[in-house]
């Protein structure tokens, strides 16, 4: 039984996370459920996804683990059908899974291959999650789709992985895009853009001193996000209380995307870069080198 707001209650609905295993993905997971969702958990790690729903169903929720690769057409079609044979129907998507395989490399040093894992995960995956789910929601009458975008979506972040960068502001517009297309049919899609947040994607990077005091120097609140303040967000897109909201990305990023300019890179966090990745894949390319 859900104690939110009758605005944002959820009861009855259900909702589809992608890469709900770890990071963000547990935590939008367990407030859908807070919220009255019956919850469909979906990525690789089935045995991550069967921990997570024991423990959300131990909490007087109800939840389904179900294994997809979100690069694998047929396996989220399989993971839409699995939450409607479950539950019935499928009312909210979360795209939500994603990677970063360029790591720190330079842009001009980073494979072909890196960059085809990045799109095809990030960008790939979720518009095969979108659409998966769409067809569902189309048919049946409605629902709310949720993509996971970022600040390194909205304009040129200092190596910030040229391949990850370019899926989330491919991501940005297909909130605009599909959120047009299919607004006449009671579909809404929308995309929160995170600044920085822990998760297993941001926890390296976010161990190196120089790298979190830059990135905190170029955020107005002055550090990174707790996981909880993406919560509020993600409520009001699935629910009732955004049932006039469609074609956007809200950030979520402490201000972020309100600033311009970006601050030179220091000698210091190239360094870095040439440290953690191997064959001088973090080595800028300089003249007369």
């Amino acid at each position: 039984m859900s104690s939110v707001s009758p605005q944002f209650d959820l009861t009855g609905k259900t909702a589809l996370i992608t890469g709900a295993s770890s990071g963000l993905g547990v935590e939008f997971a367990h407030a859908l459920s807070r919220a009255g969702a019956n919850v469909v958990l979906a990525a690789r790690r089935v045995d991550r996804l069967e921990a997570l729903a024991e423990q959300i169903t131990a909490a007087g929720g109800a939840a389904h683990a179900v294994a997809c690769d979100v690069t694998d057409e047929a396996q989220v079609a399989a993971a839409v059908a699995a939450a409607v044979e479950r539950f019935g129907t499928l009312d909210i998507a979360v795209a939500n899974a994603g990677s970063v395989p360029e790591g720190l490399a330079m842009p001009e040093k980073m494979t072909a291959d890196m960059f085809r894992q990045s799109i095809d995960v990030n960008l790939t995956g979720t518009y095969l999650t979108v659409t998966g789910a769409a067809r569902h929601m189309l048919a049946n009458g409605g629902g709310s789709i949720i993509m996971l975008a970022s600040v390194a979506g909205t304009g040129g972040h200092f190596n910030i992985p040229a391949g990850y960068a370019a899926s989330k502001a491919a991501t940005i517009h297909l909130a605009k895009y599909l959120g047009m297309h299919w607004a006449d049919r009671g579909v809404r899609v929308n995309a929160i853009g995170p600044g920085w947040f822990p998760s297993e994607m941001t926890d390296q990077a976010l161990a190196v001193p120089p790298f979190r005091a830059r990135i905190e120097e170029q955020t107005p609140m002055g550090r990174i996000g707790e996981p909880a303040e993406l919560l509020g967000t993600l409520l009001l897109l699935a629910s009732d209380a955004g049932s006039y909201i469609t074609g956007q990305t809200i950030f979520v990023d402490g201000g972020m995307t309100a600033s311009v300019g970006a601050s030179p890179y220091p000698a210091e966090l190239y360094g870095l870069h040439s440290q953690f990745m191997p064959d001088g894949l973090g080595d800028r390319i300089l003249p007369n080198s």
